[in-house]
């Protein structure tokens, strides 16, 4: 399975890192980053995964909705 995240359309608002700390960190410029994850050229990053685990809760509560899961 895999995590994606459009990074470029964060709004740094921090609800993924709450629900999901160990998934996800705020950056010093203020955007969550999805952790361990790889970034391509235009800043969206990908991460594999065995378990989904809190992903899921992060992706329902992101308001801005550029979390997604692909199993």
């Amino acid at each position: 399975m895999k995590i994606f995240q459009e990074r470029p359309k964060c709004i740094g608002c921090g609800s993924c890192a709450a629900v999901c700390p160990d998934g996800y960190e705020m950056g010093e410029d203020g955007l969550a980053t999805l952790k361990g994850g790889e970034v391509d050229e235009t800043g969206n990053v990908t991460l594999e995964v065995n378990e989904v685990g809190c992903h899921h809760e992060a992706a329902e509560v992101c308001p801005v909705q550029i979390i997604s899961i692909q199993e």
